[in-house]
């Protein structure tokens, strides 16, 4: 196996995929020719031709309408809108046909498609391009909310992604496109959606995130470690439906929980975790949930971008208060 990048692991699942199934079609920004912003779509043009792999204006809105008619057309587009910050003009498409074709015709028609879009600050870009509005999304019933990690998430999650018959919102930390190389293996083995992954046991407390914040939430449970708290650290990577089993069965251990993520605080997804974990397993809890989480102001430009994204410190401290809670 080939150690690999999450951006090469995009690749190499959309080229299996594109091997194996003849509808999948490639279709966005740049991404022929230019083989996308971040080269994850490089290659696909040479060898599955223009005709499945297609260039298409600076119009996100129609990139969004083209994947509809596409999919009930029995067409799989995999779409790219080149950051989450450009994806707002294809709301309407999404969210007033995409999410409820199936609903609308009563199952007779389901819309099969994937956009995928870097999101996420920490690559120093400018406004715009860095931002985590996944509770958008995962407001929307009809949606599912997919968000890889690693690379081998990445390519197990996007083959499940591409394979699922309704539509799928794939977001890819973009700070972790060439963070970190992994052996991942080209056997078409899709991971499955709507479950979390956990990447770390421990009995003290639980740490539950997703996306880019794994570094940072991976490198606090490491620091605390060395102070005698053990953290179980989950990978929600689902976020829309939430497998909210795991973490109720997590906390039920430990007692304790964190929740981690780079978007704003106010009404994040994180919001909603708390509060089940509140209705579900209060009488598991020995202290209240923590949010760790970016700040309800703009997404700062790249000199400030540190002071908005959650650091380890925040993470520990904030653990720390749950520890220290009597």
């Amino acid at each position: 196996m080939a150690e690999i990048t999450l951006i090469e692991a995009i690749n190499q699942a959309l080229r299996y995929e594109m091997q194996a199934n003849p509808n999948v079609i490639i279709l966005g920004e740049d991404v022929a020719k230019n083989g996308g912003v971040f080269r994850a779509t490089i290659g696909l043009l040479d060898q599955f031709g223009p005709e499945r792999v297609l260039d298409t204006p600076l119009a996100e809105s129609m990139i969004a309408g083209l994947a509809v008619g596409m999919s009930v057309r029995g067409l799989i587009p995999v779409a790219e809108f080149q950051f989450m910050g450009f994806i707002y003009p294809a709301l309407d498409e999404i969210i007033n046909h995409v999410s409820r074709m199936r609903n609308r015709t009563r199952g007779r028609l389901s819309c099969p498609l994937v956009f995928r879009t870097p999101f996420g600050a920490g690559i120093h870009a400018p406004e715009h391009h860095s931002e985590s509005t996944e509770a958008y999304f995962a407001h929307t019933p009809g949606l599912r909310v997919v968000v890889p990690s690693s690379p081998a998430r990445a390519y197990g999650l996007l083959l499940a992604a591409i394979r699922n018959p309704d539509p799928v919102i794939f977001l890819e930390p973009s700070r972790l496109y060439r963070y970190a190389k992994q052996e991942v293996a080209d056997d078409g083995k899709a991971l499955p959606l709507d479950v979390c992954f956990t990447l770390r046991t421990g009995d003290d407390v639980t740490l539950v995130t997703w996306g880019a914040m794994i570094k940072e939430t991976l490198g606090a449970a490491d620091t605390l470690a060395k102070h005698g708290v053990n953290a179980e650290v989950i990978d929600v990577a689902t976020i829309k439906p939430l497998d909210m089993n795991t973490v109720l069965s997590s906390v039920e251990k430990t007692g304790r929980c964190v929740v981690i993520h780079e978007a704003p605080l106010t009404c994040g997804v994180g919001a909603e975790i708390v509060a089940q974990l509140v209705e579900k397993g209060l009488f598991s809890l020995k202290a209240p949930p923590e949010r760790v989480t970016g700040f309800d102001t703009i997404v700062p430009y790249a000199r400030m971008e540190k002071q908005y994204i959650p650091s380890e410190k925040r993470i520990i401290d904030a653990v720390n208060r749950l520890m220290e809670y009597a």
